[in-house]
């Protein structure tokens, strides 16, 4: 993408209430705009993060047999009361409204009541269990104090994946499978080594849960941890658990917080709320077991940003990242542009996403946008490099740039 394309800007002032350092920098490098606490909307630069990151999480969720889907935000009262989710002391964070015929219907938070109803047409006999299925999805939730930036929304965009069991233990399998391609996907992100998955109070799902935290003095969690014994436990259920897996909290560290994702076993709970069963191989009516999985895409982005960034700005993970190169062009020489011209195409073609910086602005207003934004790889092109038939290239991390021949540059950027 040429930057003189890009309906977005740089910029240096934030909105005056935006205390957030991960929205100040992703608003500042045009990631994204902030509507209201809360809420933000998502530019060609900050979607293609959001995409990259859903990919991932989408590899590793088909990896384990989960089948996408897409549910409907629109949800009608009457499936909720069969749980009792609909009452607000109950659930205190959902929007509700009225259709024009005055019939009630609130705007998802969750979606379990949802996937029970919805797949009770399909699952019949044991023979159709286990079934996994999972979306990406915008949710939106009532909070009390919408705060942190996009770690903490009114409205986010959210994996969740729904699994059907007939039996428990099949479902507890199933279970650790999801846990271990969490790690999996947090190592891909670049924050497996500071995420722990973490025993916690379970809240309007169940008595209790397993968090995904990652350590972020941004975050709103404390936990205790032993990196040690690869124990994490939040501090809100730390005496009850700390009995139950048999540690003493001398033992552990406190540390804050990001809840990155989380996983639950509802157990025959909703089924047997909803009346919902199947028939086993005696021909006997059971109820099935349900559990839930979720991961805010959204929120991942913003511990990211959080904790992958220096006092220029933003530095993404190669996988992340909205491109892998920034082509910073000095100057309008015909040799020069058509220089950069070229190696723009090239990097294309070969499946190099690349931002080329064409604007007609100062060199050191581009080297401080590559750097604000983060691009992984800045590459040069001037009228000295066009001379010596050389390419200045700068990986973000490094403090240093070095000169390069073509193919040199395009072994470091892996597209040969």
């Amino acid at each position: 993408m040429r930057l003189t394309k890009l309906f977005t800007k740089t910029r240096k002032e934030v909105p005056a209430d935006e205390a957030a350092h991960n929205a100040k920098l992703l608003i500042q490098a045009g990631f994204v705009h902030k509507v209201m606490a809360g809420v933000y909307a998502y530019t060609p630069l900050g979607l293609r993060v959001l995409e990259n990151i859903k990919q991932i999480i989408r590899e590793e969720m088909n990896t384990i047999g989960g089948q996408e889907l897409i549910m409907t935000s629109l949800q009608p009262k009457e499936l909720w009361e069969r749980t009792g989710r609909w009452d607000d002391k109950t659930v205190d964070v959902w929007f509700k409204s009225k259709l024009q015929d005055d019939t009630e219907v609130g705007f998802a938070w969750s979606h379990e009541e949802p996937i029970m109803d919805m797949l009770s047409e399909y699952v019949v006999s044991y023979k159709d269990l286990p079934v996994s299925v999972y979306q990406f999805q915008t949710k939106m939730r009532n909070e009390l104090r919408a705060k942190s930036g996009i770690m903490r929304g009114r409205e986010f965009l959210m994996k969740d994946l729904y699994s059907l069991h007939a039996t428990e233990e099949d479902m507890n399998k199933y279970y650790d499978k999801v846990s271990q391609a969490y790690s999996r996907i947090f190592d891909r992100l670049g924050i497996g080594d500071e995420t722990f998955v973490t025993f916690a109070a379970g809240g309007a799902f169940t008595k209790y849960s397993h968090e995904f935290q990652t350590i972020c003095d941004a975050g709103e969690d404390v936990l205790y941890i032993s990196k040690d014994k690869k124990v994490a436990v939040n501090e809100e259920v730390l005496q009850d658990a700390s009995k139950e897996i048999g540690i003493d909290k001398s033992e552990l560290t406190p540390v804050k917080s990001a809840e990155v994702g989380n996983i639950f076993k509802f157990g025959t709970e909703k089924a047997r709320s909803m009346g919902i069963t199947y028939t086993d191989k005696a021909g006997n009516q059971q109820p099935i077991y349900l559990a839930s999985y979720g991961i805010g895409v959204t929120r991942v982005m913003g511990v990211i940003a959080e904790k992958m960034c220096d006092d220029r700005g933003l530095v993404w993970p190669e996988n992340i990242a909205p491109a892998q190169v920034y082509i910073a062009r000095l100057g309008d020489d015909e040799e020069v542009v058509k220089v950069a011209d070229n190696l723009y195409e090239e990097l294309q073609k070969a499946g190099i996403e690349t931002l080329y910086d064409d604007r007609d602005v100062r060199p050191g207003e581009k080297f401080a946008d590559a750097d604000l934004i983060g691009i992984p790889h800045r590459v040069v092109v001037s009228p000295k490099t066009v001379k010596e038939d050389l390419f200045e290239h700068k990986k973000r991390t490094n403090k240093d740039a070095k000169l390069v021949n073509k193919k040199e540059l395009f072994k470091t950027l892996a597209c040969e």
